[in-house]
Order: structure tokens, then C-alpha cells, then sequence
């Protein structure tokens, strides 16, 4: 009986956010051009949990690059309404639309000049008389037995404001490097203040091959080292050519492969890569930009000194931070 009643619960919340999907119109993508290139900020009040999940869309946006902050619809009626100025942008969130905390700013905000965007279930609300933009994350009902907690009601709302953040990330060009700048004290914003060498897998780590290889045997090189790359290495540990899993399948779906041959004829000559001493997050943007996943890390001399994985930036492997110890992630 409670799994049973967790998994209804749970599947009730997911049918109220994928019934977002077909809302999404004109009044969304011009609330995200408005934003976009809005002066001021975007300012996001409501009240309970509507509050509750105001203060985390204010706190994604924030992080990914636009300028927010909630503000507590009573607290602006004794004073607070004084950080509000003319080019920013008022979202209000309120499910019934109906909420008179809210509502009985909403004139103050008008006089002020701030455009006026609902997320609401209500089009015909209050609320929604007052806006300029109508956002609908109605709900066909909450996910309590007695539909009166806001269960349904708020994740819908969450997932909206998620939405309205992760695309202004892209109308913003926002980077990780942006990231790192905004998270200086999480796990990622550490990573990406390393250098290379200090993320990398040594060279005793790396998938290595040597030029002479025959394409089967860089291929095994590739799968027992589970990397999906092998560096194939000419005398001294120099860099010769790079061989990926994609090229494997490329090779395989042209009818090329050849597992006999030389893989020097296979690999990539002069691949992409990074010295130790650089900065993760230049190397993350040129993963970014490349689109690839793994880098070969030299030394000025181009010799092989290890590899850095895209994983072991994010966290899915182990790193070392600041001489500490290592941590599993």
C-alpha cells in the first residue's frame, strides 16, 4: 500500500509536468526574449510554497547567469517595495491567482513600470488581469488525497521556472567557465579552478598504443582501458595520432575495418589537446567546442604525460583538490 501510493504520487507529478509541454507558446518565448535582454532584474514573489519555490527559481537563475532575486510580497508592503525599479521584471507566482498578498502589489509594481509576468493556473484571475504575460502551469489536480496541499501545483511551477533558466542559459551564451565564476565553493567550481595535471589520469592510466599497433590491437588497448580513446605513441612517448570509439564504429559502418592493418592508417593526426599546466576550464571549453570528450594532456615537448576525461571534470571519477587527499565522487 505505500509503495503503491508513493508511486501514484509520483506519477500524478510527472503527468502535471509533461501536460506543461503543450502550453509552452508565444507568451513563454516572449518572456524569455524579454528577460533576455532585459537591463534590470528579474524579480520573483509569491507566497507559501508558492514562496518556497520562488526562492529556487530566483537561486537557478542567479546561478546560470540572470540577475534575481525573491522578494516577499508582505515585506514589500513595509518598505522592501523600495528595491524595486523601473526596467525590471515582476514574476508572480500564484496557482490560484487569487493569493491578496500578492495581488494588492501589483498596482505599486504597474506604477513603477516593471513588466508583469503570472505563473498561474488561473488565466482568469486577479493575478492574471494585471499581467502582461500569462505563463499557465495549471494543474488537473495535486498529488494529496485531499487536494489540498500544494503537491502538483508546485512542481509544476518548479519545472516551469527550471525551463524559463536553462533556456535563458542559451539565449545568455552562458559558460562554465560563467559557472565556475558563480560556484567558487561548490565541487565543480573547484574542479574547474585546477590545473589539468591536477584532474588528469597519469600516463600509467592512459590508453596507449604504439604506432606500430596493429588497428586490433590499439582496439583491445581501448577496451580494457574503458576510456574510449587509446593515444597511439611514436618513440619517447610522443604523440602520434588519437583513435576513438566513434572512429571504431565509423570504420565498422563504412566496411573498413580492417583489424590487421597498421592503426596509424585509422587514427587522427594531431588531435586536440592540453598541457598540464592549463586551466580546467579552458579545457572544458575546448571539449565544449570540439565536442569530444577526452584530451590528451603533454609536456612542451609533446610528450605524453596522461589523459583528462570529461567524467573526471564533473565528478564521476576521483580527484585530487589542493594537495588533499583523494575523494570518490
Amino acid at each position: 500500500m505505500i509503495i503503491k501510493q508513493a508511486a501514484e504520487v509520483l506519477k500524478i507529478e510527472a503527468e502535471s509536468i509533461l501536460n506543461l509541454i503543450p502550453r509552452l507558446d508565444d507568451q513563454f518565448i516572449r518572456m524569455v526574449e524579454l528577460i533576455a535582454h532585459a537591463k534590470g532584474r528579474v524579480i520573483i514573489a509569491g507566497i507559501g510554497k508558492s514562496g518556497l519555490i520562488g526562492r529556487k527559481i530566483a537561486a537557478t537563475l542567479n546561478s546560470t547567469g540572470t540577475h534575481a532575486f525573491f522578494l516577499h510580497p508582505v515585506e514589500a508592503m513595509h518598505g522592501d517595495l523600495g528595491m524595486v525599479c523601473q526596467g525590471d521584471i515582476f514574476i508572480a507566482l500564484s496557482n490560484s491567482g487569487e493569493t491578496d498578498e500578492l495581488n494588492i502589489l501589483l498596482p505599486s509594481i504597474k506604477a513603477i513600470g516593471c513588466p508583469i509576468i503570472a505563473f498561474t493556473g488561473k488565466k482568469d484571475s486577479t493575478l492574471s488581469s494585471f499581467a502582461d504575460l500569462i505563463i499557465d502551469v495549471g494543474v488537473e489536480k495535486e498529488a494529496c488525497p485531499m487536494g489540498l496541499a500544494p503537491t502538483s501545483s508546485t512542481t509544476a511551477l518548479l519545472a516551469m521556472g527550471d525551463a524559463l533558466s536553462v533556456v535563458l542559459i542559451t539565449m545568455k551564451q552562458f559558460k562554465s567557465t560563467d559557472f565556475k565564476k558563480f560556484h567558487p565553493g561548490g565541487r565543480l567550481g573547484q574542479r574547474l579552478s585546477c590545473n589539468v595535471e591536477e584532474l588528469m589520469l597519469k600516463r600509467d592510466r592512459t590508453p596507449l598504443s604504439p604506432e606500430t599497433a596493429t588497428l586490433g590491437q590499439a582496439i583491445d588497448v581501448m577496451d580494457r582501458m574503458r576510456l574510449g580513446v587509446v593515444l597511439v605513441a611514436g618513440p619517447g612517448n610522443q604523440l602520434k595520432g588519437i583513435l576513438t570509439d566513434g572512429d571504431v564504429r565509423h570504420l565498422i559502418a563504412m566496411k573498413k575495418m580492417d583489424a590487421s592493418q597498421p592503426v596509424s592508417r585509422f587514427m587522427t593526426r594531431n588531435p586536440k589537446q592540453v598541457q598540464a599546466g592549463t586551466p580546467v576550464y579552458d579545457a572544458l571549453n575546448l571539449m565544449e567546442t570540439k565536442q569530444i570528450t577526452v584530451l590528451p594532456v603533454m609536456d612542451s615537448n609533446n610528450i605524453i604525460l596522461g589523459v583528462l576525461h570529461l567524467h573526471d571534470i564533473l565528478g564521476k571519477g576521483q580527484f585530487k583538490f589542493n594537495g588533499s587527499t583523494t575523494v570518490a565522487v
